[in-house]
């Protein structure tokens, strides 16, 4: 009788992480990364100025970059990422099974996500608004004449349920065309399948681009139909890498602020003349060993991809095809809400 017992506690003792799940523990994110010796990186399925795969099978835009400054500040070098291109109905299946390390995929932060899912948002890379791309022929030229149309959403996205909400609350109606992706939504509004076309202000604006007779056939409409914050998402139950990705973000910003770019930030830090630069190199390796990266990590990210305004104005600014302004993404003292808190 003993022995049977004692059989039966070895038993569920083997047979409960399998059955009941286990969550993640502090550390397991990024063991895995060294030792295979890269990021993988969740990107969309191909969104210029964002993540948009070249015909020379480079990977570049906002979110590209972010997964850039990651495998730099980990790994010290840029190159050491695999990307993932990923649908929205994907991308947290993928994140929770493993698949990937981070999502860096225009995904926008909400608390069901976060409740629900099981994951969590390390902050916001990108503040953007739901708007609508129409074809200029159609003489739309606001949201409310859109009453009875069709609209294209991309399946999965938050879209979906704020087209929803924004008509109800205006007694406006409206067929919606679920497709799988942005590529899929760009083809449908050419086509005619539907009469506009609703996401983010960097995906209508690249649909636009590369319009079959030009951009200038379609017009994206002033209204906003939401604000949409958008930043990296880790699993849930692991501290270590969710502080590494919330603070390789705020880096950024805090290296725009003290005005160190991509093009100063070496010779800046070599010359320790500066208190606040000085100040970081002091605790740089204490804090380093209490991420488990090695030191030099700032100077490895800024080096990679440059402060928060480069990044921007390179994928989705003046530098870009997009031309976007930075609007809430400008730094908390120029007007935008963009910051970081102190480093010590």
């Amino acid at each position: 009788m003993r022995r049977s017992r004692l059989l039966a506690l070895l038993l569920f003792a083997v047979l409960t992480p399998s059955v009941l799940g286990s969550p993640a523990t502090a550390g397991d994110t990024l063991t895995r990364i060294k030792a295979r010796n890269e990021v993988r990186c969740g990107v969309s399925d191909g969104i210029p100025g964002l993540s948009f795969k070249g015909p020379d099978g480079r990977w570049s835009g906002m979110d590209v970059d972010f997964c850039r400054a990651l495998a730099a500040a980990v790994l010290g070098d840029t190159e050491k990422v695999t990307y993932i291109s990923l649908t929205a109905a994907a991308r947290f299946p993928s994140l929770k099974a493993g698949e990937v390390d981070v999502l860096a995929r225009n995904t926008t932060w909400t608390l069901e996500r976060e409740a629900r899912l099981e994951v969590m948002f390390a902050g916001i890379l990108f503040f953007d608004g739901q708007s609508v791309l129409v074809p200029s022929k159609s003489h739309v030229r606001e949201v409310s004449q859109l009453n009875g149309a069709t609209v294209c959403i991309v399946k999965g996205s938050t879209h979906e349920r704020n087209l929803f909400d924004y008509f109800r609350a205006r007694n406006w109606s409206y067929q919606p065309v679920l497709v799988e992706s942005q590529e899929k939504a760009a083809e449908a509004l050419f086509s005619g399948q539907c009469q506009a076309f609703t996401s983010e202000r960097p995906q209508l604006m690249a649909t636009r681009l590369r319009a079959p007779d030009g951009p200038e056939g379609y017009l994206l409409l002033p209204d906003q139909i939401t604000t949409e914050p958008m930043g990296p998402v880790v699993r849930r139950g692991d501290d270590e890498w969710f502080t590494i990705v919330r603070w390789v973000l705020f880096e950024l910003f805090r290296a725009e602020e003290l005005g160190l770019t991509q093009a100063n930030v070496k010779t800046r830090i070599e010359t320790r003349t500066e208190p606040l630069v000085d100040r970081w190199l002091e605790v740089d390796e204490i804090i380093s060993k209490a991420m488990a990266i090695p030191p030099g990590w700032v100077m490895r990210v800024l080096a990679s991809v440059g402060n928060y305004a480069e990044m921007f104005e390179r994928n989705l600014g003046k530098e870009s095809a997009l031309k976007l302004d930075r609007g809430l993404n400008r730094l908390w003292t120029d007007g935008g809400l963009m910051y970081s808190p102190p480093f010590r």
